[in-house]
């Protein structure tokens, strides 16, 4: 939609996505990115954590389920997705705003791993094969026409 706000973060999981499903049967996978920025001290020749930024993240459906069975915690993810801010009240009453991201796209950072995709099943009937067109280009060449051993006359 126009006018929201997409970021790209990186960063390791907090905990493995937790999957659930809606009471309309929508899977929805729920989990924690955690992104800490480093920089190089020049003084000390040592890099230096930063603050870390925590956010929650949620993605649906289908993109749900594979987030679940792939990713777990600890592994360095690469997630895009827009930013909404959710207000609400506690157990004692005080007005709370949260940031939460609505996923797009979410998969493992390879810059320090590998991985093996697979591609998983959707929802479609099977098609069949189709017969290739006859080519006459590509056909093979006839064999010898076969003669009577007698001769028609």
């Amino acid at each position: 939609m126009a006018g929201e706000t997409t970021i790209n973060l990186v960063g390791n999981l907090v905990d493995d996505p937790e999957l659930r499903f809606t009471t309309a049967g929508a899977a929805v996978a729920k989990f924690r990115v955690a992104s800490t920025p480093r920089t190089f001290d020049r003084q000390t020749n040592e890099w230096r954590d930063g603050e870390s930024l925590f956010i929650t993240c949620s993605v649906w459906r289908q993109a749900a389920e594979n987030a679940a069975e792939s990713l777990t915690r600890g592994m360095r993810v690469i997630v895009t997705g827009r930013l909404k801010q959710r207000t609400y009240d506690d157990r004692e009453g005080i007005k709370r705003t949260v940031f939460e991201l609505d996923v797009d796209e979410v998969g493992p950072s390879l810059l320090r791993a590998t991985a093996t995709v697979t591609k998983a099943g959707h929802h479609k009937a099977p098609q069949q094969p189709q017969q290739p067109a006859a080519d006459p280009w590509t056909t093979q060449t006839p064999a010898a026409p076969q003669y009577p051993a007698e001769p028609p006359f």
